[in-house]
């Protein structure tokens, strides 16, 4: 019997654990409940190419809870013709921008491949700077399907393991909220942090990568420890 995807409208905060490589890994995740599975196909150290996503995707259909993870594919600045190129290989679920893809390109993303879509911004600066810097949101309504805010970084898109200055989230959640669009939140989490940030923030998800590795390499006990804090605390309603 086929596995029903995750309902968005669920008020639980959802989970995306990020850059997997190895079949071995997402297996041992199956008892977990986790709402989004991120590859990346970005230059990373997490980086894979569309025949390994393909091999990683077959296992979610494995997930041994009431409905298995989406799969998510990271990008920053692609073309259409790399999307595609992953797309005929794996069959992503929802496609993540990193980059400065502007929202006519977010849309066409959205017409061709039939995916969801999350635009991810970065942020800098605290509470002030954010006021100004939700409006970036605009543009993107009704193109996207959710937001996501990580830690600026001037080297990379993203994936930098820092934190940023919680106290941004508020103006960028109020400006999602008022368009009912759902709020990620990633850069620097951990099980340590993770709790704090729901009780404080009540973002609709969070995103997870670094945070749950030792060494470098995906660790079952953080990933169990940060599915069951985020799960702990409550729901984002």
């Amino acid at each position: 019997m086929k596995k029903e995807r995750r309902d968005s409208s669920v008020l639980e905060t959802a989970v995306k654990i990020c850059g997997l490589q190895s079949v071995e890994v997402l297996k041992s995740m199956v008892h977990l409940n986790i709402d989004y599975i991120g590859f990346v196909f970005a230059d990373s150290k997490r980086r894979i190419g569309p025949e390994q996503a393909a091999e990683l995707i077959k296992v979610l259909g494995d997930w041994k809870t009431d409905r298995c993870p989406r799969s998510v594919g990271v990008f920053v600045n692609p073309d259409i013709e790399q999307l595609q190129e992953v797309m005929d290989m794996a069959q992503l679920d929802v496609i993540q921008l990193h980059g400065k893809e502007s929202p006519a390109f977010c849309a066409s993303v959205k017409e061709r491949f039939g995916t969801s879509v999350i635009k991810a911004f970065p942020v800098q600066g605290g509470a002030d700077a954010a006021a100004v810097g939700a409006e970036r949101l605009d543009p993107y309504v009704g193109q996207v399907d959710a937001f996501l805010l990580d830690t600026y970084d001037p080297c990379y898109e993203g994936g930098s393991g820092r934190t940023f200055v919680w106290e941004a989230i508020p103006s960028y959640h109020e400006r999602a909220g008022m368009y009912g669009i759902p709020l990620f939140i990633a850069g620097g989490l951990t099980p340590g942090n993770a709790g704090e940030l729901i009780s404080a923030y009540g973002p609709e998800g969070l995103d997870v990568s670094s945070g749950v590795e030792t060494d470098g390499v995906k660790d079952i006990a953080k990933i169990t420890a940060f599915v069951e804090r985020v799960k702990r605390h409550g729901t984002t309603a």
